[in-house]
């Protein structure tokens, strides 16, 4: 709907508080962290920002083999868990949308995971795979194996953390991933039985193609979430063993909040910003091309 020249003034004040808000609630804490980047802050110390340092905190920041090994763990969590849940995602998303007795029971027994908070699911899993008391040794005892310090070894914490995250979040690429595959015309299909298309062949040059958008906005999303996991791993392994699992945000966190290095901590947020938008707008560009 076009408003007309006399209108367009009320039309701008009705939006102005929205406008002041979002200006407060984004564009002030952005502007503060972009000065903190360049300052020396230590917020145990006093409590304003002290002396300008222009861009030695960046300077550092590629210096610091904490950062590097963070951007490490961070890149091989969020690969393996997204691939992951998208393949199992599809796989599940394919069996949900054919006509199968109780097909409505197990989507929802499907999306129970992802109801739940991220917190309730770290305590939940750390209390599985504990080592001592924990269920998942309980079975590996009664089938003669070994128990395993499933979160207090450098070589499987990482992977705990995966599985309790592609446990939890798979439920949202089956949610995304259905939904576009019930939204799909039935005329190409009918067309491709027709002219004797198997199954495979169907799934690969008309399913897919079709369901491209859904899935690059499925990808999207959760490659973002990924990104910036804190909760479970915080509950979890705090970043444990060594920083086996001390993702960007873990490692951000540590610095501001027990470290109280505000400006340093401001520069790690606004170089992991950049690498989202990055990322997002990667993913923006192909969406756009298809």
């Amino acid at each position: 709907m076009i408003c007309r020249k006399e209108e367009k003034p009320l039309a701008y004040l009705l939006i102005l508080p929205a406008t002041i808000i979002l200006g407060v609630l984004t564009l002030y804490p952005f502007g503060f962290m972009i000065y903190l980047s360049v300052h020396r802050w230590k917020a145990s110390l006093s409590y304003i920002p002290k002396s300008f340092v222009g861009l030695s905190h960046f300077v550092r920041l590629f210096q610091d083999e904490f950062f590097w090994s963070a951007m490490s763990v961070t890149f091989r969590f969020l690969v393996f868990v997204v691939l992951i849940e998208f393949f199992l995602g599809l796989f599940l998303a394919l069996i949900l949308s054919r006509e199968i007795k109780g097909r409505n029971l197990i989507r929802s027994l499907f999306l129970l995971p992802m109801m739940l908070a991220p917190v309730v699911v770290g305590l939940i899993w750390r209390f599985i795979l504990n080592d001592e008391v924990g269920i998942l040794n309980y079975f590996f005892s009664l089938i003669h194996l070994p128990p395993q310090s499933w979160l207090g070894d450098v070589n499987t914490a990482l992977g705990a953390i995966m599985l309790v995250d592609v446990w939890q979040w798979t439920p949202f690429m089956i949610l995304v991933l259905l939904a576009g595959l019930q939204s799909l015309p039935d005329e190409p299909f009918e067309a491709a039985k027709i002219d004797g298309a198997s199954a495979w062949q169907t799934f690969k040059f008309i399913t897919i193609p079709l369901l491209k958008p859904a899935i690059l906005i499925a990808l999207l999303f959760r490659t973002i979430d990924a990104y910036r996991i804190f909760d479970i791993i915080y509950v979890m392994t705090y970043g444990g063993p060594k920083t086996s699992t001390e993702t960007l945000s873990l490692y951000v966190y540590r610095n501001g909040f027990r470290h109280y290095d505000m400006g340093y901590t401001a520069a790690l947020s606004l170089v992991m910003l950049v690498i989202i938008i990055a990322i997002s707008q990667g993913y923006i560009k192909f969406m756009v091309k298809e």
